[in-house]
């Protein structure tokens, strides 16, 4: 897409402002009929000139001191309240007959008390499937809620949150995570935070409002439009890319899928949810640690804290708690086993995480990697995006197919990538093998020639050297055993600690 010339796009701000004259009109009417480019560039124009402005079609009435009204904080089920709209249809009138592409007719937005969407699933209590939802703010702190627009956009908001619906295609967002697959009916569906807005051209997007400030947008598969507050500049924003609105449209960020939970996933986290899983890993979880040959269980609950830079986001279950990788640096310090060796070792986690170009992910990486602390343990996954186990000094049997001197997975887990996904690695020093995991499934088991005792110690999970070692999404109840696994228990692990259906 062209950018137009400097009269062109005169042309256009006058259009938008209103002080276009009866000639400015005829002359954009002509160019818009004969180039296509530029009737791309003004639909986009129009977007987010519409979109981002809080006086137009995401006004938003207030109390006197400031609070939005209908606030629901979701105890009980909110109550049916009547939408409200506001006219835009003389800007939008002008735009159908000029351009010819938008299928508005007459006023585009009414006084109605159809529903802007409906509950589509949802773990967050006090809601239903089905539920109606109008101009209501919904706070939450746990779970999530996947909602349906009038116009066919499912979008998944996870706490913890405070969002507002507008209209049918405009959601504000104060904060949280709001992940939406927007289909050509609701193309223009529209996201604003605190410091900009995003507006979908037909694409799978994700918008990431802290806490702490802040916003960003992510770009799945498709287009969006982004713009900060107080810029005038539009941003496109593509597949797999991704940008800061605080730091002003511009400012690219690594895409981070694993950060969202998808529209196609809380269906069947709410169906586990509803069938009892949860129970039965918390059963489970506590089963675990009754095993003598346990070394450590990390399900980051409770005043647990940890030293190091990270997130706290939720785990696998509504309000519990992970903690979240973003920044090169960010990392949690741990120490296990002391000065002991283990002959065997089982190392097992749930993961979310995200391809972003690095050589390694690190999910357990001792201190240092040095030639006189033989048997150091590196649990990492690779830039192939396989499972590898590295132990300083352990060399590979004669033979094995692997071409980067240590033990790595077989199977490439970013197909999952978005999804909580379990991964386990099985070491035995006596056997001279490594086994590697993945959803409870048999993946591969290598042979070692040299196969030194394991020795753990201080370590980091997440970043490990600050250059080429960097975790990216959630880690979630990281376990190490000394002994060795068998294929049942590592089954029985994945299965009963599994949050879908």
């Amino acid at each position: 897409m062209k950018k137009p010339d400097s009269l062109q796009e005169s042309w256009i701000a006058d259009y938008i402002s209103g002080t276009a004259s009866p000639e400015i009109v005829n002359s954009l009417e002509h160019a818009l009929k004969t180039d296509s480019s530029l009737r791309r560039y003004f639909l986009e124009y129009l977007n987010i000139d519409l979109a981002l402005s809080a006086e137009a079609a995401c006004a938003i009435e207030t109390r006197p001191n400031g609070e939005p009204e209908n606030v629901i904080a979701l105890s009980t089920p909110p109550p049916v309240t009547r939408g409200r709209y506001w006219p835009l249809a003389a800007k939008w009138g002008k735009v159908a007959a000029a351009v010819g592409l938008l299928a508005l007719s007459g006023v585009w937005w009414t006084i109605s008390s159809n529903p802007y969407a409906t509950v589509y699933a949802a773990t967050a209590n006090g809601l239903q499937a089905g539920q109606a939802v109008r101009s209501e703010s919904f706070r939450f702190d746990i779970g999530a809620i996947e909602f349906l627009t009038a116009k066919g956009a499912r979008v998944v908001v996870e706490a913890p949150a405070d969002v507002r619906f507008e209209s049918e295609q405009c959601l504000r967002v104060f904060r949280g995570k709001v992940a939406a697959d927007v289909p050509p009916a609701a193309r223009g569906f529209t996201v604003l935070t605190p410091d900009g807005g995003a507006v979908d051209l037909g694409t799978r997007f994700g918008v990431d409002v802290q806490e702490t400030g802040g916003s960003e947008v992510h770009v799945f598969q498709g287009e969006v439009i982004a713009q900060a507050r107080g810029e005038s500049e539009k941003h496109s924003l593509r597949t797999g890319e991704a940008t800061s609105l605080s730091a002003g449209a511009s400012a690219a960020r690594g895409l981070r899928s694993a950060s969202f939970i998808q529209a196609d996933e809380l269906p069947s986290l709410a169906a586990g949810l509803a069938a009892g899983q949860r129970d039965r890993a918390n059963a489970h979880w506590q089963s675990i640690q009754r095993d003598p040959a346990l070394i450590a269980a990390l399900d980051f609950e409770g005043t647990q804290s940890f030293e190091g830079t990270h997130r706290i986001a939720q785990g696998r279950w509504p309000g519990s708690r992970a903690p979240e990788f973003v920044q090169v640096g960010d990392h949690l310090r741990v120490d296990f086993g002391g000065d002991r060796e283990f002959p065997q070792l089982t190392l097992a986690a749930w993961v979310r995480i995200d391809d972003l170009g690095e050589p390694y992910q690190s999910l357990y990486h001792t201190d240092g990697w040095t030639a006189d602390a033989l048997g150091q343990v590196h649990w990492m996954l690779t830039k192939a995006a396989t499972m590898r186990l590295a132990l300083r000094g352990n060399t590979l049997a004669a033979g094995s197919d692997e071409k980067h001197r240590f033990p790595d997975s077989k199977t490439p887990v970013l197909h999952e990538r978005g999804r909580w996904i379990h991964l386990a690695a099985v070491y035995d020093s006596h056997a001279r093998t490594v086994r590697f995991y993945l959803n409870g499934a048999f993946d591969k088991e290598t042979r070692q020639e040299t196969a030194w005792p394991a020795r753990l110690g201080p370590a980091q999970i997440g970043n490990w050297n600050r250059e080429d070692r960097k975790l990216s999404g959630r880690l979630d109840e990281l376990l190490l055993i000394g002994r060795t696994l068998s294929d049942d228990e590592i089954r029985l692990l994945h299965d009963a600690g599994n949050p879908y259906r």
